[in-house]
């Protein structure tokens, strides 16, 4: 009797064991497969569905980034007026997200993404700041916070941050 409950505790401890094991494995792999905030943004910057400002016309750079167009998710462009801009005193919702195509002589030569996340620990001043090569090379990380955009893009006149509406 003695024999057959010690070979059960032996087995039930062998079995607690090995449900550590697999859940301690599968904790691990879930915290390890934690999305690439960088990946997410660009594809959210190269998918389909955006209004382009002033129908798409190229605009003259004015600062780091030189010409450009200006897109906006369909979260974004909800809340434009009837002339395709942020109205002044407005701001644009969670979930808007902004792309300046930066042109070159052979098309774009950069993404410069602003997305509306004011819960997410990488914002900067409530948005997502990124820059993104046209393959998805990161160039400026959201990880940056912000830290080298916020400063100009907070100058005056600025809606939301956003600039373009009076320089433009």
């Amino acid at each position: 009797m003695k024999i057959d409950a010690a070979r059960e505790i032996g087995r039930l401890s062998a079995i607690g064991a090995l449900v550590i094991l697999i859940y301690s494995c599968s904790r691990e792999t879930s915290m390890s497969s934690a999305p690439d905030p960088d990946a997410a943004l660009f594809a959210e910057t190269t998918a389909s569905g955006y209004t382009f400002y002033q129908g798409g016309n190229t605009l003259t750079g004015m600062g780091p980034h030189g010409n450009f167009k200006l897109r906006f998710n369909a979260t974004a462009a909800a809340v434009l007026d009837g002339t395709g801009e942020l109205p002044p005193g407005n701001s644009f919702p969670t979930g808007s997200v902004l792309v300046k195509d930066i042109q070159g002589g052979s098309g774009i030569t950069l993404y410069a993404v602003m997305k509306k996340d004011p819960a997410n620990s990488n914002a900067g001043s409530g948005w997502l700041w990124a820059e993104y090569n046209p393959s998805g090379g990161v160039v400026v990380s959201v990880k940056s916070k912000g830290s080298g955009c916020v400063s100009c893009h907070s100058t005056s006149p600025n809606r939301d941050l956003v600039r373009t509406f009076d320089l433009h």
